[in-house]
């Protein structure tokens, strides 16, 4: 029998959701209903610097809106800074104090992760040269050949990374002083009993990272089901940067064509519902059927 399902969407409040953000919440929030499971949401705004103020409590009021209820109360990242520095501290003998800037890394030429990040070259890892200060705290990752992360991910199979050639030694605090992503996302799925995280595929290259990280602090591992991403006509991730705009139905007639226009994106064959209620009523069992379609039943 597995164990009960806990999900979560954990949107970013840079701006408003926009249709891209609406795919990855409708993917995250059917697979929680069709298992009958728990659906959480957590509004990462970790960093706090590139959050816009509102823009968090307008994507809980649309999805509220469009019928996603979280189960639970809303978990803010800000709020949790002191779960991440006693994670930090847990795990003190496998980080260290790098003293590097964005160009020197980049000047190193290792090139850039699949993610897009650049790959740490390792400058700092026997310790800080003479004159620099530490700028961010850095997780050293295995040497090669004990480096191999691999994890099964529910829509895109097997996935494999090497972390010393994928990323090096990653950033756990920012020079900035935020706190980073993956340690933030790792240490709240573990703190909310996370089970299974559906989101974006543009976050499946850091996923073997977070795999890493999970076992460097001794949480589990959870299940891992990555979507495809929007696009636009050039072919761009949809983002506030690329011109995305905001998902605002006025009404609720507004409200389920911008439901069915995710769903059919997901691989939902669907009619046009006369009412969320109905959309909701057809979309859940629908996706159940996807999913076995795909082989990606849980």
């Amino acid at each position: 029998m597995n164990d009960p399902y806990i999900g979560r969407f954990a949107p970013s409040p840079t701006g408003p959701l926009h249709a891209g953000s609406l795919v990855a919440a409708l993917a995250s929030y059917l697979d929680a209903r069709a298992h009958h499971g728990s659906w959480l949401v957590r509004i990462e705004d970790i960093d706090e610097g590139r959050s816009v103020p509102g823009a968090a409590e307008g994507i809980l009021a649309l999805l509220d809106l469009l019928g996603m209820h979280a189960d639970g109360e809303i978990v803010w990242q800000s709020r949790r800074k002191h779960l991440y520095q006693a994670a930090a501290e847990r795990i003190a003998e496998h980080t260290y104090p790098c003293g590097c800037n964005r160009r020197e890394i980049a000047d190193s030429r290792l090139g850039v992760a699949p993610d897009g990040a650049a790959i740490y070259p390792g400058t700092c890892r026997y310790g800080l040269a003479e004159g620099r200060s530490m700028r961010s705290l850095r997780l050293r990752v295995p040497e090669p050949g004990y480096d191999v992360i691999s994890f099964s991910d529910r829509f895109a199979g097997e996935v494999t990374q090497r972390l010393t050639h994928d990323s090096g030694d990653f950033v756990l605090k920012r020079a900035d002083g935020f706190w980073a992503y993956q340690l933030a996302v790792v240490v709240d799925d573990a703190e909310q009993h996370v089970t299974d995280v559906v989101r974006g595929a543009d976050l499946l290259d850091s996923t073997p990272r977070q795999v890493f990280l999970q076992r460097v602090l001794g949480v589990p591992t959870p299940r891992y089901l990555h979507v495809p991403v929007v696009r636009n006509e050039l072919g761009e991730k949809l983002s506030k940067q690329t011109g995305a705009l905001a998902v605002a139905p006025g009404d609720e007639t507004a409200a389920i064509d911008a439901l069915v226009q995710a769903a059919r994106f997901l691989g939902l064959a669907l009619e046009r519902p006369a009412s969320l209620g109905a959309f909701w009523a057809a979309a859940i069992p629908a996706w159940s059927v996807l999913l076995v379609e795909k082989g990606a039943a849980r």
